[in-house]
């Protein structure tokens, strides 16, 4: 069973940084495809960034240049580095990690940036 356990979600102001962390039992991130999404109130649930398994990344316009995604591969664990917050970026973001058989998704961490 594929469980996703994401973390590092909290209130910050605008202009600081946070990192999320997800970890995953039941499956391997450096041979899957994975990344962040975000769900802000009232709007559906968007991509933030990927991660492939053979580490190419790629990003929303929105966040370029201010979030960064890795993957630590021993400790089974994806992160996304968020730097320059803006009042836009909150959202609960979730962790998601995908194959041709897989499509599995974390609870989900509140980041809140206030103005």
């Amino acid at each position: 069973q594929v469980r996703l356990v994401e973390s590092g979600g909290g209130l910050v102001q605008a202009g600081g940084s946070l990192r999320l962390s997800c970890a995953a039992s039941g499956t391997t991130f450096s041979i899957n495809t994975s990344g962040w999404y975000r769900q802000a109130p009232g709007k559906q649930r968007e991509l933030v960034a990927t991660i492939y398994s053979g580490g190419t990344t790629n990003y929303a316009d929105s966040i370029k240049g201010r979030f960064t995604i890795s993957r630590d591969n021993a400790k089974n664990t994806v992160y996304l580095q968020m730097n320059s917050l803006k009042p836009e970026d909150t959202a609960v973001y979730y962790c998601n990690v995908a194959n041709r058989l897989l499509n599995a998704w974390g609870q989900g961490t509140q980041v809140t940036v206030s103005s």
